[in-house]
């Protein structure tokens, strides 16, 4: 085990379940942060632990706006949450950002270090900020984020910002676990709309163009207006909602103002249609099914036997002598059928 590994579970080892539950409830955010560690920790003891703090916690969550920002690298994702959560907090509620950084694929760490780039924010009283490494999970998205979503509503955080990286399938995992979905644009050369995937237009709620000045105005304005034609021909997310496309610019807190009374806007709309639980029941299904797999497999790799089946399949998989499908259904079959005997 690393010194890291050994910090850790002494840091973790000096909380019981209820001093971490009281200190999520009073806003200590060192507290709050060691229940996020705890987790976000593989460790068979840390996982029990975990699991009984998030039972314990449930019946104070879920009254937060959980917000998804998703944009290419560059368009400004830190700069519009830092002042987008000093707005929010201006206004009176407490912001949560969880910023997913890759993960060093050296000691699995963020690497991107959002602290230091929403450095006016983190001096904010009712601002807390939490970098979680994606540890490689798919689409750039901590495998706990929702959890972690939870033990931020319970301490009474109105506003929950996820930052992605922007890459591969974040954005389809941020839409499944958030009530408004945000897609940051920037001006740049060519075809305006090459490169924005037709699924991520079906997915967002809001658009906000960026980092807009004098000089690129005009041009902003065409992208605009190329937007809401695309938008046009696609299905409505929600009913009665049509998507806005607003300018601005993050940096100079130009147009935060309007993207906040729009999420306020949007977020009514869905709680007087009763989309609002809909969606979040719809998401909390996913959750269990995903949790699902991932006990299925723990407890498939405890038997030694099992294991060694699981990793001869796997090799065929991967080396392509069969269909990864095929492979993981032989599996499945012959773990389930052991089992049963």
């Amino acid at each position: 085990m690393t010194i890291h590994g050994l910090i850790l579970i002494f840091e973790l080892m000096k909380f019981s379940t209820q001093e971490l539950i009281e200190g999520i409830r009073s806003g200590n955010k060192r507290l709050i942060a060691k229940a996020i560690t705890l987790v976000e920790s593989k460790k068979t003891e840390h996982r029990i632990q975990a699991e009984d703090l998030l039972k314990q916690i449930m019946p104070f969550t879920g009254k937060s706006v959980r917000v998804g920002i998703t944009g290419v690298p560059g368009a400004g994702k830190s700069t519009f949450i830092e002042n987008f959560g000093r707005l929010a907090i201006s206004n009176g509620k407490k912001v949560a950002v969880l910023a997913i950084d890759p993960s060093s694929a050296i000691n699995k760490g963020s690497i991107l270090g959002d602290k230091t780039r929403m450095e006016e924010l983190s001096k904010e009283e009712n601002a807390f900020i939490r970098p979680s490494p994606s540890s490689g999970f798919l689409g750039g998205v901590a495998n706990t984020t929702f959890e972690t979503m939870m033990i931020c509503e319970a301490a009474g955080y109105d506003y929950i910002l996820i930052e992605t990286v922007g890459v591969g399938q974040s954005e389809v995992l941020v839409a499944d676990i958030t009530d408004v979905f945000l897609f940051l644009k920037i001006i740049g050369g060519g075809d305006e709309l090459q490169g924005i995937k037709r699924g991520i237009m079906e997915m967002v709620d809001l658009i906000f163009i960026n980092k807009v000045d004098q000089d690129n105005l005009q041009k902003a304005k065409n992208t605009r207006l190329e937007l809401k034609r695309a938008l046009d021909f696609i299905p409505p997310k929600e009913k009665d909602w049509k998507i806005p496309v607003l300018l601005g610019s993050a940096l100079h807190n130009e147009g935060l103002g309007e993207i906040y009374a729009k999420i306020d806007e949007f977020i009514d709309l869905k709680k007087k249609t009763q989309r609002f639980e809909e969606v979040r029941t719809h998401q909390a299904e996913k959750r269990f099914e995903y949790w699902v797999q991932e006990y299925i497999l723990a407890m498939m790799k405890k038997s030694d036997s099992v294991e060694e089946a699981y990793l001869d399949h796997k090799k065929n998989a991967s080396t392509m002598v069969s269909n990864p499908s095929t492979e993981a259904k032989l599996f499945v079959e012959k773990f389930l059928s052991k089992d049963s005997d």
